[in-house]
């Protein structure tokens, strides 16, 4: 048997765990969603945590790409071939669980109830054996992307402090919360080059969404604009991995103990699973 396969079999031997879904968007693309998306895991899953990490940006996945990687399969053959979920997994590093993307959520929108059911049932499968599922889903707003955004327990908006990444970030959020309004939002500024003004930007952005929306977002912290990140691009392979002593890599570790922390204290009893809500959304569409 193949050590990787085997590996992520014996999971099925730990204790029921039920993954909480988190939903990580921005409002539009270039602004380092993925490759935060793919570091904020890795980071989650050296702190002891057990995380799969699912490429939902259709047409745009490239976590594959970002670890170095041909991935053998994607989730779209989880759709179209009714290959079991463990069997469509890659391991990354620090043994990350990581499942490669394709034009898998279009085709997902677009399936049948036998193959819809499928899903959902792997689905179940992988919530009762890691602690994280992060979908990475594309950048903006549409229809199929919103239905797993407000099936999510949690949402971590990208943004950068270029006013049209704040404008569209403020769109996205805007959207999510006209659909959900109780749905927990994170935010994450990305390529800050001075500290004090991300800071600033962030508090800013903070105080417009509770001023319009009525919501309190929850900031997470800043990535600074470093050189470290594109020489990680290149080499693919994760900054956090690369370079765990750059300033980038220092401020995303930060980031996950903030999250951690806030996660914590924000821990509800949910009356409604990811894919119970999912499935609503869908019969709906």
């Amino acid at each position: 048997m193949d050590d990787q396969a085997k590996r992520l079999r014996n999971r099925l031997n730990r204790p029921i765990m039920k993954a909480k879904t988190i939903a990580i968007v921005s409002g539009k693309g270039g602004v380092g969603k993925s490759n935060t998306a793919l570091n904020f895991a890795l980071e989650l899953q050296n702190r002891g945590k057990s995380v799969l990490l699912i490429d939902l940006d259709v047409g745009m996945g490239n976590i594959d790409i970002l670890l170095g990687n041909d991935a053998k399969y994607s989730i779209a053959h989880l759709f179209n071939d009714f290959t079991a979920l463990h069997d469509i997994i890659e391991l990354g590093p620090y043994n990350l669980s990581y499942i490669a993307g394709g034009s898998s959520l279009n085709e997902l929108m677009q399936l049948d109830d036998v193959k819809l059911n499928y899903f959902f049932d792997q689905y179940e499968k992988a919530v009762n054996e890691y602690d994280y599922i992060l979908l990475d889903l594309g950048a903006g707003v549409d229809t199929n992307s919103m239905s797993f955004i407000l099936a999510s327990d949690e949402c971590i908006v990208i943004t950068t402090p270029e006013p049209t990444s704040i404008t569209d970030a403020y769109s996205m959020i805007k959207h999510i919360l006209l659909r959900r309004s109780n749905i927990p939002i994170y935010v994450i500024m990305n390529r800050c080059d001075r500290t004090q003004n991300g800071e600033k930007m962030l508090e800013k952005f903070k105080q417009i969404i509770y001023q319009f929306l009525k919501t309190d977002i929850i900031k997470m912290g800043l990535l600074p604009n470093d050189p470290t990140v594109q020489e990680a691009v290149i080499q693919q392979t994760p900054y956090i991995v690369y370079d765990g002593k750059a300033p980038v890599s220092k401020a995303l570790k930060e980031i996950v103990t903030n999250y951690l922390k806030c996660s914590h204290e924000l821990n509800e009893i949910k009356p409604l699973s990811f894919i119970q809500r999912l499935k609503r959304l869908l019969v709906t569409r």
